[in-house]
Protein backbone atom coordinates (compact mmCIF):
# COMPACT_ATOMS: atom_id res chain seq x y z
CA UNK A 1 0.00 0.00 0.00
CA UNK A 2 1.72 2.97 -0.34
CA UNK A 3 0.29 6.69 -0.50
CA UNK A 4 -0.53 8.34 -4.21
CA UNK A 5 1.21 11.41 -3.04
CA UNK A 6 4.87 10.41 -3.46
CA UNK A 7 7.31 7.71 -2.90
CA UNK A 8 9.74 7.86 0.04
CA UNK A 9 8.82 7.97 3.75
CA UNK A 10 5.24 7.06 4.34
CA UNK A 11 3.46 10.54 5.27
CA UNK A 12 -0.14 11.37 4.83
CA UNK A 13 -0.52 15.66 4.15
CA UNK A 14 -3.33 17.38 4.72
CA UNK A 15 -6.93 16.46 6.20
CA UNK A 16 -7.89 14.24 3.16
CA UNK A 17 -4.92 11.91 1.76
CA UNK A 18 -5.75 9.75 -1.28
CA UNK A 19 -4.04 6.09 -0.64
CA UNK A 20 -3.28 3.11 -2.95
CA UNK A 21 -4.01 -0.35 -2.13
CA UNK A 22 -1.54 -2.88 -2.87
CA UNK A 23 -1.90 -6.57 -2.02
CA UNK A 24 -5.19 -8.73 -0.79
CA UNK A 25 -4.73 -7.90 3.04
CA UNK A 26 -8.37 -6.28 2.92
CA UNK A 27 -10.43 -8.29 0.39
CA UNK A 28 -13.36 -8.24 0.49
CA UNK A 29 -13.67 -4.78 1.97
CA UNK A 30 -10.80 -3.68 -0.12
CA UNK A 31 -9.13 -4.85 -3.62
CA UNK A 32 -5.44 -4.43 -4.98
CA UNK A 33 -5.44 -1.23 -6.86
CA UNK A 34 -8.49 0.39 -5.27
CA UNK A 35 -8.24 4.19 -4.72
CA UNK A 36 -9.35 5.03 -0.98
CA UNK A 37 -9.84 8.88 0.72
CA UNK A 38 -8.14 8.67 4.32
CA UNK A 39 -8.88 11.58 6.72
CA UNK A 40 -5.96 12.71 8.95
CA UNK A 41 -8.21 13.97 11.78
CA UNK A 42 -11.46 14.34 13.48
CA UNK A 43 -13.17 11.72 15.01
CA UNK A 44 -10.87 9.17 17.12
CA UNK A 45 -10.55 5.79 15.68
CA UNK A 46 -12.80 2.77 16.92
CA UNK A 47 -12.74 -0.82 17.10
CA UNK A 48 -13.93 -1.95 12.99
CA UNK A 49 -12.58 1.13 11.34
CA UNK A 50 -10.37 0.63 8.35
CA UNK A 51 -7.31 2.44 9.07
CA UNK A 52 -3.89 3.54 7.16
CA UNK A 53 -1.21 2.93 10.29
CA UNK A 54 2.80 2.06 10.11
CA UNK A 55 4.01 -0.41 12.25
CA UNK A 56 6.15 0.35 15.04
CA UNK A 57 8.61 -2.51 13.98
CA UNK A 58 8.36 -1.34 10.72
CA UNK A 59 8.15 2.40 10.78
CA UNK A 60 8.85 2.24 6.74
CA UNK A 61 5.40 0.20 5.70
CA UNK A 62 2.22 2.10 5.31
CA UNK A 63 -0.73 -0.32 5.82
CA UNK A 64 -4.35 -0.19 5.30
CA UNK A 65 -6.03 -2.62 7.97
CA UNK A 66 -9.13 -2.66 10.33
CA UNK A 67 -8.59 -1.07 13.93
CA UNK A 68 -9.44 -4.08 16.60
CA UNK A 69 -8.62 -3.29 19.65
CA UNK A 70 -6.15 -0.38 21.61
CA UNK A 71 -2.83 -2.15 22.52
CA UNK A 72 0.18 -0.15 24.42
CA UNK A 73 -0.76 3.45 23.21
CA UNK A 74 -1.63 2.16 19.77
CA UNK A 75 -3.86 0.20 17.68
CA UNK A 76 -3.62 -3.82 17.23
CA UNK A 77 -5.10 -4.14 13.53
CA UNK A 78 -5.93 -7.19 10.99
CA UNK A 79 -6.14 -7.81 7.60
CA UNK A 80 -9.87 -8.93 6.43
CA UNK A 81 -7.89 -11.48 4.42
CA UNK A 82 -7.67 -14.23 7.31
CA UNK A 83 -5.11 -15.70 5.01
CA UNK A 84 -3.16 -12.70 4.45
CA UNK A 85 -0.92 -12.65 8.07
CA UNK A 86 1.10 -8.96 7.88
CA UNK A 87 -0.61 -7.34 10.11
CA UNK A 88 -0.23 -7.12 13.99
CA UNK A 89 0.06 -10.82 14.22
CA UNK A 90 3.60 -10.86 13.01
CA UNK A 91 4.24 -7.19 13.20
CA UNK A 92 2.90 -5.91 16.60
CA UNK A 93 1.65 -3.04 17.66
CA UNK A 94 0.80 0.11 14.99
CA UNK A 95 -0.28 3.20 15.46
CA UNK A 96 -3.14 4.65 13.32
CA UNK A 97 -2.06 7.77 10.50
CA UNK A 98 -5.60 8.21 9.84
CA UNK A 99 -9.12 6.55 8.91
CA UNK A 100 -10.48 5.27 5.30
CA UNK A 101 -13.63 7.14 4.78
CA UNK A 102 -14.26 6.10 1.01
CA UNK A 103 -13.06 4.37 -1.59
CA UNK A 104 -13.00 6.68 -4.79
CA UNK A 105 -12.01 4.28 -7.91
CA UNK A 106 -12.73 1.81 -9.55
CA UNK A 107 -15.40 1.39 -7.25
CA UNK A 108 -16.85 4.46 -5.60
CA UNK A 109 -18.27 3.71 -2.79
CA UNK A 110 -17.92 3.60 0.89
CA UNK A 111 -15.81 1.35 3.17
CA UNK A 112 -17.66 -0.08 5.56
CA UNK A 113 -18.56 -3.19 7.08
CA UNK A 114 -17.39 -3.23 10.72
CA UNK A 115 -15.88 -6.54 11.72
CA UNK A 116 -14.06 -6.27 14.97
CA UNK A 117 -12.02 -8.96 15.78
CA UNK A 118 -11.31 -9.96 19.51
Amino acid sequence: MRAVNGPGAPVLRGPLAAVLVTGPSMVPTLRHGDAVLVRTGGRPVRAGDVVVAVFRSRPDLLVVKRAVRPQDGGWWVRGDNDLVTDDSRAYGVADVRGRVVARYWPRPGLVTGRRPRI
